[in-house]
């Protein structure tokens, strides 16, 4: 049964979340207290119990924190958040709890344990290791706390950027290239004839790539990359100094040694490779790119210096001029409800799926939309998913996509996830529905690449299904999904004008993918940047966040902007520290994994449900490398990644 997210109140998230903890104090209560030898079913199965419950805890309360539009349920969601996060920190901290479980991993049950139950044992193990259990009691206090105010600096650095609020106001001429779809829908400034554009990705990508004034995009940008700056940089700071505070106590040369010890990559090392051979070429490509933008804006500005904030718009032009691609034209083509039923027709064929909008929500907003998954060959129910995916004040402001109740096997009953994706599209008018770039489209896709990979997992245990792989592999179920937007056999079953209602047409098509890899190498430099910034702060040389900023942008070709600090903003460095890079390091088993469709045809059945069997089902039940030795038959290569950055060796 869902739950009825239309019921919450502050009152029911603040009692759901005591309730709940408690339950799971009692479940442990009775883990340590249990009676005769150690077994995987008074010991293990406890453990599984707890994450069940602590997991269906975070859908019904702190995951509110992201969504609410009611100030008060999001204050209570907040609270519930930092509780939640805060009870699953200690848990690995209890001794007792960690005496209980190795004394089960030392008897002959344990010994013989195989398949999901081994790993379950396996990786908790692993994760009492992490928390210190090895060390001193005085080491393992001083983690401890250590942790629960890292727990505290993250809650709030997500709260402070999700409460940020600015704009740049600007005149009717301000907003010249600007198409009147796009600036009826901007908020009027306080001073008549004025116009205020927010930080919200709507607002601020249309005026990037098509205002003509470059002086207000300069100003766009700088506030767009200093949001919550006075409120996230101490916070920043003091996190990477505790960080660096729990390497130290580990005697490991780098918080980023300790962080990857559960992930693909294992060291930084193994990054840092990836990089450094990636860098060279691409630069090179990079540098030829911005000399045919640094002309273009030669004859407009009298300027050879490209900086940042001219970069899309010059794209922008490169595109319609020499490619005959306009994004808003494009944009007609793809209504949001065409997409979204192009992406469910696309799936359910290639997945073997069948979706069903179900009108009752009772979601958390209006609007909301709720859809059951069942397996297009049995009819057997597999999971429910939300989407909300319109921008709101206090609404989470990137793309993404989260767990609410995970997959699992409950006394005796298989219980079927339920996910959420959240994204901030422009919304539909009264004349025009919500129309989206190519982009944007891309977006839509890679969340709910996401949203298979949670709703399809067949997974023994709550530790192994959803999101809970390893996390520079999680992003690959998203990077694959990509690929379809760019198949013209995918695009012309949903990409129909949204007023003459007839299909994009293929020299179109032809256009908008022979433009697919524009500026490719400006824009692979920037995903190392990232990466390069959160190593650099994490790894072992250690920087402080203004010499770490400076060496990310010199990996790009762009100078830095006086003024802004875009850590203060990147959250990414809660989550995925010491882990951006997975996004390219996924990227590369995307492309492979595609390879395979491209040989037998991207909208193959067959390989989709070998793709189903082998990755989305196991999820995190068996190691990604050895997912992929699965699906490919053969080990993962590089080859289809390099090829498409036109990178050869």
């Amino acid at each position: 049964m869902l739950f009825d997210y239309s019921q919450v109140t502050p009152s029911s998230v603040a009692a759901d979340t005591e309730t709940t903890i408690a339950q799971a104090e009692t479940i442990v209560s009775k883990l340590i207290a249990a009676d005769g030898p150690r077994t995987f079913a008074n010991t293990m199965g406890p453990l599984e119990k707890i994450s069940s419950v602590m997991s269906d805890l975070y859908g019904q309360g702190p995951f509110l924190a992201h969504v609410s539009a009611d100030p008060d349920i999001l204050d209570a969601a907040r609270v519930s958040q930092e509780q939640h996060a805060q009870w699953m920190s200690d848990l690995v901290y209890r001794d007792d709890l960690y005496k209980a479980v190795a004394e089960f991993a030392k008897t002959p049950e344990a010994k013989s344990l195989t398949g999901e139950p081994a790993r379950l044992l396996e990786h908790n193990m692993r994760t009492f290791r992490l928390a210190g259990h090895e060390l001193s009691p005085e080491a393992r206090q001083e983690l401890r706390d250590t942790n629960k105010r890292l727990v505290e600096l993250g809650v709030a650095f997500s709260n402070n950027l999700t409460d940020y609020q600015d704009y740049l106001v600007v005149t009717r001429p301000d907003l010249d290239g600007l198409p009147d779809s796009y600036i009826d829908q901007l908020k009027p400034g306080e001073e008549k004839d004025t116009y205020c554009v927010s930080m919200d990705y709507p607002d601020v990508v249309p005026f990037m790539e098509s205002a003509t004034i470059r002086a207000k995009r300069q100003d766009l940008s700088k506030k767009f990359n200093s949001r919550a700056v006075a409120r996230n940089r101490p916070i920043l700071e003091e996190t990477v100094q505790l960080r660096r505070r729990v390497a130290e106590i580990f005697e490991l040369p780098s918080w980023a040694h300790w962080r990857m010890q559960e992930k693909m990559a294992k060291n930084p090392e193994a990054v840092d490779k990836i990089y450094e051979s990636l860098r060279p070429p691409l630069t090179v490509a990079a540098q030829i790119e911005v000399a045919k933008m640094s002309a273009m804006l030669w004859a407009d500005e009298d300027d050879t210096v490209l900086q940042k904030w001219d970069s899309a718009y010059y794209e922008n032009l490169i595109r319609q001029r020499e490619f005959g691609v306009f994004s808003d034209q494009i944009a007609e083509y793809f209504s949001l409800a065409r997409c979204v039923e192009g992406m469910l027709t696309i799936t359910g064929h290639v997945f073997g799926l069948d979706y069903e909008c179900i009108d009752e929500t009772n979601a958390w907003h209006d609007d909301v939309m709720l859809y059951r998954v069942a397996d297009r060959a049995s009819g057997d129910h597999l999971a429910y998913f939300y989407m909300d995916l319109f921008p709101r004040e206090g609404k989470f402001g990137h793309a993404a996509a989260f767990d609410l109740v995970h997959a699992k096997h409950e006394n005796g009953v298989n219980v079927r996830p339920v996910s959420a994706v959240l994204a901030n599209f422009t919304k539909p008018t009264s004349d025009r529905p919500s129309l989206l770039k190519h982009a944007e489209v891309l977006t839509l896709f890679h969340e709910f690449g996401h949203i298979l990979h949670m709703s399809l997992a067949q997974t023994q245990f709550t530790d192994f299904s959803g999101a809970n792989t390893e996390w520079d592999f999680v992003e690959a179920p998203s990077q694959i999904m990509e690929h379809w937007c760019w198949k013209p056999e995918v695009l012309t079953t949903f990409a129909y004008h949204y007023e003459t209602h007839e299909a994009i047409p293929t020299e179109l098509i032809d256009q908008l993918t022979a433009a697919r890899d524009l500026n490719v190498a400006i824009k692979t430099l920037g995903q190392i940047a990232y990466g390069t910034l959160d190593m650099a702060i994490h790894g072992t040389a250690a920087m402080s966040l203004d010499d770490a900023l400076v060496s990310a942008t010199d990996v790009t070709v762009f100078s830095f902007q006086e003024g802004t600090f875009f850590p203060a903003s990147f959250g990414h460095l809660y989550g995925y520290d010491a882990g951006y890079y997975g996004y390219l390091w996924s990227e590369v088993f995307g492309d492979d994994m595609f390879s395979e469709f491209e040989k037998a045809g991207v909208i193959n059945p067959e390989i989709g449900m070998r793709y189903r069997k082998t990755i989305l089902e196991p999820n995190g039940s068996k190691d990604a490398v050895d997912l992929l030795d699965d699906f490919l038959g053969r080990p993962p290569s590089n080859t289809a990644f390099l090829k498409k950055l036109g990178i050869t060796t």
